[in-house]
């Protein structure tokens, strides 16, 4: 399908940028102003609290939602962001935490987890995000519940590498793993040739060269070859996962990535679940829920989450 229409004045926008005008502190509010959502979202009937939690190397800031009814889940969920950027703010991190609480009567944990800048790069995210699981799994919100494990991007890629880390230790392990639009290889697969030709069509802002992906990874891990398994983790041996939901965006240059990991989890015997939203671009999670394909996304990620193996004995 083409991009969908919420997008056209925004593309617009950026073909029309001139060169000077991408370091202006103003393009983000300016870039606000074209990607405006049919209604304005406003954060659901749910608790919000902001937290921290102590680890080996300092602490991690959290952002709990905890819903008014009954729980019947928990999921820890991380935003994207190429690994170096994002936070407890952004939609992606904050709109989806609060609607999958609302949605799924879940106890949801955000995570600041630490970015890759300023000299820290792997594992720091991957262990914090660790240090944050082994915490939510000892609150007595988490027993006897499942737990699911998510994230969007590089937060999907980050869940992963967790996910594995657990699986290999006496831990409680996730009911679930929820990953959108997850960037978990590289090189990147290529895009078959009908995805490639319509995304042509989006300005540069909108899409990942092969050396911008290869800049994320090096800031990441600090080099592109001989990755480790757990950095870039589609190169993992998945046998053993809990099933996995994985949200693919239709208009997406990392879209081979998460049709590579559907087929690398069936032929490991993971059960996978997956939904393309339709004319979506990379990161369509930051935008609201009024849009009808970020709202059928949101529910597909919460479906039966209550419904997961609890943990606990």
């Amino acid at each position: 399908m083409p991009l969908d229409p919420y997008f056209t004045s925004g593309v617009e926008f950026l073909r029309r940028l001139a060169p000077e005008e991408l370091t202006d502190p103003a393009l983000p509010s300016r870039l606000a102003e074209h990607f405006v959502a049919p209604r304005q979202w406003v954060v659901p009937d749910i608790e919000v609290r902001d937290t921290s939690v102590p680890s080996s190397d300092g602490h991690i800031p959290v952002r709990i939602y905890r819903p008014r009814t009954k729980i019947r889940s928990c999921v820890l969920w991380l935003h994207g962001g190429g690994f170096a950027h994002g936070d407890l703010d952004m939609p992606e991190a904050h709109m989806v935490s609060a609607e999958i609480a609302y949605r799924a009567d879940a106890f949801v944990v955000s995570v600041d987890y630490r970015l890759a800048k300023n000299g820290i790069g792997y594992p720091a995210p991957v262990d914090d995000a660790e240090a944050v699981w082994s915490w939510l799994s000892g609150l007595p919100e988490a027993f006897r519940q499942p737990i699911a494990l998510g994230g969007a991007s590089a937060g999907a890629a980050i869940a992963l590498s967790t996910a594995l880390r657990l699986r290999n230790r006496d831990s409680v392990q996730p009911s679930e793993l929820l990953l959108a639009y997850p960037f978990l290889h590289f090189p990147v697969p290529a895009l078959d040739d009908v995805t490639a030709l319509e995304i042509r069509k989006l300005p540069a802002l909108m899409r990942f060269t092969p050396e911008s992906i290869a800049g994320m990874v090096r800031n990441y891990v600090g080099r592109i070859s001989d990755l480790p398994v757990e950095a870039m983790p589609g190169a993992a041996d998945l046998t053993g996962l809990p099933p996995i939901k994985v949200l693919v965006s239709e208009l997406d240059d990392l879209r081979p990535s998460a049709e590579l990991i559907v087929m690398q989890s069936s032929e490991a015997g993971v059960p996978v679940e997956t939904h393309l939203a339709a004319g979506m671009p990379h990161g369509h999670l930051n935008h609201g829920p009024s849009i009808d394909e970020v709202s059928r996304s949101l529910d597909f990620l919460v479906q039966n989450l209550g419904e997961g193996k609890p943990s606990g004995p």
